[in-house]
This record gives structure tokens, sequence and C-alpha cells, in this order.
């Protein structure tokens, strides 16, 4: 099968047989998960290349309706980096005292116009906003299905979507000519402004790097400020905090568990391979979002979400996702099994395979529901 890396694959292979993954768990210098935790933690912050600087959050309630027995109050704050952000969260109504909180986390998926809508079935809700839930999650508003269940959960807008995106009328006319032409809001105007998002991505990523930046790191800074967010909310229980999401979304689960201690339990869904899969025959199905420059010289991808410790972890793989090689999602399933053995926790990782495409459907929803409630609730 022809590769990306076209006749140079085989030397590229060479390269990635003498990684070593010197920082992961499973070396033989490890044996304190504290320790080791806070070693590694270290080297990725650096590698991340971004520290938020501390800003009020400043926080202002847009508005709050009850609709399908959740409470919506749809919030905005002050981010460090670029324009505020805007969230809903979701609360069962007429329900009092402390609630475990998730923040759930949207995906990628090549749409950029809506975030926190994915999850939602918030006021005006978009039909093609079904139509992609229809696609990729069983036709379900996974968020608040959950909130249901007896939960806090926020949705707020990712790094560089919805409230975040990056306005059409801020950049030069000749990228964003099809945006502008179609009527604001329309089918044709999201979709010019997905196409744009995506030509427009490997600009944004140079520009990160030009300026000492890293994309992960300003994503991780986002999703760790949701929790700054959470945590302001009387009936928050602090001590029962959770994050999951499909995708991007299980991305970005990999790096906010892996470097905030503050969650507790999380669930990746449709994002785990090893890193040399990645490189050697699924880089062109992911986007600038997931690469952190000189993390595989110290960790594996998986090795990275083992920074979650001793805490429950679920990892969630469809069979036949074309985005990840077979052998990809079974090593890094092996590798995180043998981590958390090597830990003393061998039953704090869970890792699930699902037949089918890329998604989370209705039954991988009910599976991750109960890992919450098993966790979060107890």
């Amino acid at each position: 099968m022809k590769q990306v890396s076209g006749n140079y694959l085989d030397a590229l292979l060479q390269e990635l047989a003498k990684l070593t993954f010197p920082l992961s768990y499973l070396s033989d210098a490890y044996s304190d998960v504290e320790a080791w935790q806070t070693e590694a933690r270290a080297v990725v912050q650096k590698l991340l290349a971004y520290q938020a600087e501390a800003v009020p959050l400043d926080t202002q309630v847009l508005d709050q309706y009850e609709k399908d027995g959740l409470t919506y109050t749809l919030v905005s704050y002050a981010s460090a980096f670029g324009p505020r952000t805007q969230g809903y969260l979701l609360r069962p109504a007429g329900v009092s005292g402390k609630l475990p909180a998730v923040l759930a986390m949207h995906d990628h998926g090549g749409f950029k116009y809506y975030g926190k809508e994915k999850l939602t079935y918030p006021k005006g809700h978009p039909v093609i906003m079904q139509e992609y839930k229809d696609q990729y999650y069983g036709g379900r508003a996974w968020a608040c299905e959950l909130a249901r269940r007896g939960y806090m959960v926020f949705v707020p807008d990712m790094f560089l979507w919805g409230s975040r995106k990056v306005t059409a009328d801020s950049v030069p006319e000749e990228y964003v000519q099809a945006v502008l032409a179609a009527p604001e809001g329309s089918r044709e105007h999201i979709n010019a402004y997905n196409d744009f998002a995506a030509e427009h991505e490997h600009l944004l990523a140079k520009t990160f790097i030009e300026a000492g930046l890293s994309w992960p790191g300003l994503m991780l800074a986002d999703d760790m400020r949701a929790i700054d967010f959470l945590l302001t909310q009387p009936d928050a229980d602090a001590d029962n905090i959770g994050c999951g999401g499909l995708s991007g979304g299980g991305l970005r689960t990999v790096f906010l568990a892996a470097m905030d201690a503050r969650v507790k339990c999380s669930v990746c869904v449709g994002f785990m391979s090893t890193s040399k899969e990645f490189a050697a025959y699924k880089v062109y199905t992911h986007t600038w979002m997931m690469y952190l420059p000189g993390l595989t010289n110290v960790l594996d991808f998986s090795d990275l979400y083992s920074l979650h410790g001793k805490k429950p972890t679920m990892v969630m793989y469809d069979t036949e996702d074309m985005l990840f090689t077979t052998k990809g999602q079974e090593d890094s399933n092996a590798r995180l099994q043998q981590i958390y053995a090597k830990m003393g926790v061998p039953e704090l990782y869970r890792g699930h395979f699902f037949p089918g495409p890329h998604k989370f459907d209705v039954e991988m929803q009910e599976v991750a529901f109960d890992f919450y409630d098993e966790f979060l609730k107890a």
C-alpha cells in the first residue's frame, strides 16, 4: 500500500524503530507513579510551549431556560488567548445538592462553524446539527442524556470552534470569498466556512509554531480553563470531575486527563493509537491539533494518556475506524493494559472495541455513562 511518505517510508520506519519512549512508565527507571507523573508532566508542559496567564474569568450568563427536563445556562468567560468562550452548562431541572460534573468535549469533524451545539439541543437547534448527530452520535445529544442521569455537564466551544472560531471578516477576503458570498447562517455559508477553516489550519499551525507556541498547548489551556469555570459552580462536586469525548474530543480528553490532576475519571472515544502507527500510516487522517513537536521522543501517544495515573481511564475503539490502523489500536490497548498493571491498578483501565466506523453511538454512550456512574457517583 502506498503511503504519504512515499519512497521514504522504509527510511521512516527505520527511524521509528529507534524510538524507546524513555519517559514511559513501562521504563525500568520508574516504579513510583506520583514521582513519574511529576517528572513526565514537567517535560510535556515544556513541550506544550504555552502557559496561560492568570486572568479573571469574568463569567457572564447570556441565557437560562428549561428544556426537556434540563436547565440550560449559556455562559461566556474570558480566555487568556483570543475571544471569549461560550458554553452550555446543563443540569437536571429541579435537582438540588452537589452534582458530579463532566466536561463534555465536542469533536473536530471538519466542522468548526459550530462547537457546543454538537452535543446539546439548545434553542433554535440547527437542522444541520441533527444530521451531524445522526452520523456520529446515534442521533443523540449525549451531553443532555448524561445530564439527565444526575450530572452537571459543561459543553464549551473548543479553541477555534464556535464562539472561539476565526471570524470570516477578520482574514483577507481572498480566503473567504465563498463564505462572504453566502447568506449568514445558511447551509451554504456554514459549509463554505468549514471548507475555509480546513484549508486555514496549516496556516494557523505554522503561525503558532513560529510564535513559539503549540496548538496542543493552546487547546489544553482552553480545556483547563473550562475546568476552572466548572469549579466556580457551588453545586459542582469538586472531588468528582470527569471528562470525555469523541475523536477530537477524545484527543482533548487525552491531554486534559494527562495534565490536569483535577480530573478524576475520563473516557477517550475514537482517538487512540501508537505514535509509530500514526507517523507511518495515518498522519494524513488527522489535523494539526494533535501534533506536539518532540513528544514522540519521550512518550508514545498511549503513554501520554497514562499520565492520568491511578484513576479510572477508559478508551473506546471502533474496529472499522479508518482514522487508525487496526494494529495501532490493538497495540495501544495492550500498552495501556501493561502500564496500568505495572501501576498495580489493572482494573482502572478499560479498553472496549465496538464494531463499526468512527462514532460514539448510543450503545457506546451507555457504557461510558455506566463508567462515570461507577466512579463519579461512588
